[in-house]
């Protein structure tokens, strides 16, 4: 008798081989067999008109706070995915000092848009070393979690204030390298460094005053246990991007590691910079390294208020300025008044064709309910302003809080983007879950990726888009056992329905600890997520089973994942 039967359904077991019909029969946390099955089982799920396929793996989140509050990664566990990658960008929440705290709360508001609020009211802060921190997220843990350690809290371990002030003394390197050696003994999956963040001050993150001897030498370290490192280049100057690729490469090929870079963007403005990065991509591939560039499958959306300092701004410093060091009054103030409106308005005049088009999404006084959903081009025709007049008379009139979306403003040319998705040598990922919870929703991307290449534009086989997120990321990333549907493998299992699979409408919601909110997707054509064996998710049940798994605490240097306790 088995634990659980999945019966009926599609199997489109992540090999990228065609479909076919089957059930399969799960043991424990393992997939027992995979064909007809006559035998019964505690639980079964009937799959009929369904695919069965391993369950999805995003390597690039940032959901290293919510799992202490919040075990299922919700609603990414939703949409089918049941392993995530934390802790990238240079940042993860550990290891950390407790007089560190703060400054890296400052980082994560500043990079990832988390609020202050959620980590003084939904953080209880009882670990230091990355061990601890581990111990503490496996309580009610319902996804698999693979996390990062972040070069920036590293630096700040061993140099504390210096890591934002000097490079590294040959003595500081050693200790950072014996760091970097416990957190992979404790179950790191890899390192993050970044060369493009700031922190609260808008001064460089730690790991941007790294030279490359630094870097090399944590390499080194990754070379000994065949862990992955991940960097957030200056991907906003194709040439800046291809040398921290180029430099990647050496360290892939001298340590024998797995490094990706992330995000790689296609807009309309830098089609042909995007083909000169792939094209060194295939030149260092062809010398042996792998340096894998992380593509979204999604348009970036961008939404803002007035109240939290939006990235759409950090192009204007008087704008961003304000926004990001005034209190509401002083920025009400600031807009309100006569001169600054007309200096600002003149500051992004550069963006003339972006203003008109962006919606007015929400708002909370009942005299400007009237231009909800509308456009900022038809809000100033009515009150006889320009666009960006408009924006600003609102968000002072609504205490800054009125929303508004610039919708579909790159990555989002097709043919391109499919081009990258389809390309052997590009990881799909950079979904950023978990962060910039009031700029968009992070969740969905394998929904979109089913409903819009594979089912509407049909430029995907679906087989070659499950592959894709499952059994590609888990041999990018040496998981084991898992990307897979075989006899044997960790049962981690998505059920979706083909013919509706796809991402929710964006959505407001308040559910972040200190009354915060956030954007959201529900997952739609969902049936059911499996995790270790365990329903963790279903559309009827909603959450159910927590069996999520990290990695191993242990001193083994080959990566496995076990089951939570």
């Amino acid at each position: 008798m088995y634990d659980l039967i999945i019966r009926n359904g599609t199997v489109v077991d992540g090999s990228g081989l065609p479909g076919y019909q089957a059930d399969v029969a799960v043991k424990g946390n393992r997939i027992a067999k995979i064909g007809k099955i006559a035998e019964t089982a505690d639980k079964e799920v009937d799959a009929a008109g369904k695919v069965v396929a391993p369950g999805f793996i995003d390597p690039h989140t940032h959901f290293d706070a919510q799992l202490l509050w919040d075990g299922a990664a919700k609603p990414a566990l939703s949409h089918g995915v049941t392993t995530i990658v934390p802790g990238n960008c240079s940042l993860s929440l550990a290891p950390l000092k407790a007089d560190h705290r703060m400054r890296l709360v400052g980082m994560f508001n500043q990079i990832e848009e988390m609020p202050y609020k959620a980590f003084r009211e939904g953080v209880v802060w009882d670990w230091e070393t990355f061990s601890e921190y581990i111990t503490r997220i496996r309580k009610g843990l319902a996804i698999n979690v693979a996390p990062l350690v972040g070069h920036s809290v590293i630096r700040l371990w061993v140099m504390n204030d210096a890591a934002t002030e000097r490079t590294a003394t040959d003595a500081e390197i050693a200790e950072m390298q014996d760091v970097l050696r416990e957190c992979l003994d404790a179950g790191a999956a890899g390192l993050s460094t970044s060369y493009v963040d700031m922190d609260e001050t808008l001064q460089p993150v730690p790991s941007r005053y790294a030279d490359a001897r630094e870097v090399d030498a944590l390499a080194a370290v990754l070379g000994e246990y065949g862990r992955m490192l991940q960097i957030v280049p200056e991907f906003y100057e194709p040439d800046l991007t291809i040398a921290r690729l180029d430099q990647l490469a050496e360290m892939s090929i001298k340590y024998q590691i797995p490094t990706t870079f992330s995000p790689l963007f296609v807009n309309s403005d830098n089609v042909d910079a995007v083909d000169k990065v792939m094209n060194r991509v295939d030149e260092q591939f062809a010398r042996g390294a792998r340096v894998w560039p992380q593509v979204q499958t999604r348009p970036i959306d961008i939404s803002f208020s007035f109240a939290v300092p939006s990235l759409l701004f950090i192009r204007y410093p008087n704008w961003y300025r304000i926004m990001r060091f005034g209190t509401p009054e002083e920025i009400k103030a600031h807009f309100a008044d006569p001169e600054n409106r007309k200096a600002r308005a003149a500051e992004v005049a550069d963006a003339k064709d972006l203003w008109p088009r962006l919606v007015l999404r929400q708002v909370k006084t009942d005299a400007n309910q009237k231009y909800v959903g509308k456009t900022l081009a038809g809000i100033a025709a009515e009150r006889g302003v320009t666009p960006v007049e408009a924006m600003i008379d609102i968000s002072v009139e609504e205490d800054l809080e009125a929303h508004f979306l610039a919708a579909d403003m790159g990555h989002n040319n097709d043919d391109k983007v499919v081009s990258l998705l389809k390309h052997p040598r590009v990881h799909i990922g950079a979904s950023d879950g978990g962060a910039h919870i009031l700029s968009f929703s992070t969740y969905g991307d394998t929904g979109y990726l089913f409903g819009h290449f594979v089912r509407n534009l049909k430029t995907m086989r679906l087989e070659d888009a499950v592959k894709k997120v499952t059994s590609d990321t888990a041999s990018i990333w040496g998981i084991p056992e898992r990307g897979l549907l075989q006899p044997g493998y960790i049962a981690d299992i998505a059920v979706f329905d083909p013919q509706t699979v796809d991402r929710g409408v964006e959505k407001f919601v308040q559910d972040v600890p200190g009354d915060g909110s956030r954007y959201v997707r529900d997952s739609r054509g969902v049936d059911t997520v499996i995790v270790s064996g365990g329903i963790a998710w279903s559309a009827k049940g909603g959450y159910q089973e927590a069996r999520g798994a990290v990695l191993p605490g242990e001193t083994s240097r080959q990566p496995e994942l076990v089951a939570a306790e």
